[in-house]
């Protein structure tokens, strides 16, 4: 079973503790951005099945990003990493068709269960979907 991964996020010790989390648990990380238009340009030539994304960069945010992303390709799946306190952000993310999040600070557990969860929900159904049974996190 394939697991790509995009990890997209402005910082490069994130990029680099998320890349360790997938490469120890099964995931081929393809590709690595430190902005919303690099992670545009590399989606589209990697084509991964996966992209982490963080949603308040410099330049374009993660949410403008996925929204350009999932406008050309309407089957990508976006996993948003999103810090405390960023509630409003993470909901405008999901209507922007992310399919789900993660919280700063994330365990390596909650990264690989998301991750295993978006993919294997998209492979049962044939459709990616939100995982709104999350949002209690939102409060």
């Amino acid at each position: 079973m394939r697991k790509s991964v995009l990890i997209v996020d402005d910082v490069a010790f994130v990029r680099k503790t998320l890349a360790a989390i997938l490469h120890e648990n099964g995931f081929e990380v393809v590709g690595e951005a430190a902005s919303g238009p690099d992670a545009i340009e590399q989606y589209q030539r990697l084509r991964p099945e996966l992209v982490t994304m963080d949603i308040v960069m410099p330049r374009m945010s993660g949410i403008e990003a996925t929204r350009k992303i999932i406008k050309e390709n309407p089957e990508a799946r976006v996993v948003m990493i999103s810090a405390m306190g960023q509630e409003t952000l993470v909901m405008e993310s999901i209507h922007a068709g992310a399919r789900d999040y993660i919280l700063k600070p994330f365990s390596a557990d909650e990264v690989v269960r998301t991750l295993t969860h978006c993919l294997e929900h998209h492979r049962a159904s044939g459709l990616g979907a939100h995982r709104h049974s999350r949002e209690h996190k939102l409060g």
